[in-house]
């Protein structure tokens, strides 16, 4: 009863008076990040699948500057992840503009990330599970890793919460979530100022 029904309820009403909240914070920091951005724009704005792999336009805000090479291909994540950008990040200020997608339905708080598109064919029978649910804001696998775990280990976390979702279990992940963010935990991978793309499970 919860995953049909309640858990959206409760998703519409939360969010919708967040927004009402904090739309005079979320006009600042796209004034801000239109500036510190160069011209690339507020928002980062791209396809994402969400529940049973239906697509969907996921909307964050934009960290990186769009500069490019002498060949015009896009510079390396961190050559164009602006100070401002990588304060927006760390402290997950990028990730609200995604409650707009919760307030129409796309997304829940709680659930696996929406990935790329080019990684569905990827995905092990598995780890397509992941897609049973609505994707979140932040999830089982972010409260245990984010960004510095493997994909392997994070796809395991997603089904498991596929398995196990309920209320206090999403309590538990939104308090860790706060937790996570003040400390600033997990934003990086091992090796990169993002993460690597994934490329399969060979």
């Amino acid at each position: 009863m919860y995953s049909h029904f309640f858990k959206r309820a409760i998703d519409f009403v939360f969010v919708f008076g967040v927004l009402v909240a904090i739309w005079p914070i979320l006009l600042l920091i796209t004034l801000w990040l239109h500036f510190a951005n160069k011209g690339a724009g507020a928002f980062f704005l791209q396809e994402r699948p969400g529940k049973n792999g239906k697509m969907f336009r996921v909307v964050k805000f934009k960290t990186m500057t769009d500069a490019r090479d002498a060949n015009g291909k896009l510079l390396p994540d961190a050559e164009r992840l602006t100070s401002i950008g990588k304060f927006i990040r760390s402290t997950s200020l990028d990730e609200l503009p995604q409650l707009i997608n919760v307030l129409k339905g796309d997304m829940s708080l709680i659930g696996p990330r929406p990935l790329l598109p080019e990684y569905l064919p990827l995905y092990s029978k598995e780890q397509a599970r992941r897609h049973e649910v609505r994707p979140g804001i932040t999830g089982w696998a972010q409260v245990n890793g984010r960004n510095a775990i493997s994909w392997q280990k994070k796809f395991a976390l997603d089904v498991w919460y596929v398995d196990h979702v309920s209320f206090p279990l999403d309590l538990k992940i939104m308090f860790l979530t706060v937790k996570k963010v003040l400390k600033r935990e997990g934003i990086n991978s091992q090796s990169s100022s993002t993460m690597e793309s994934f490329t399969g499970n060979k």
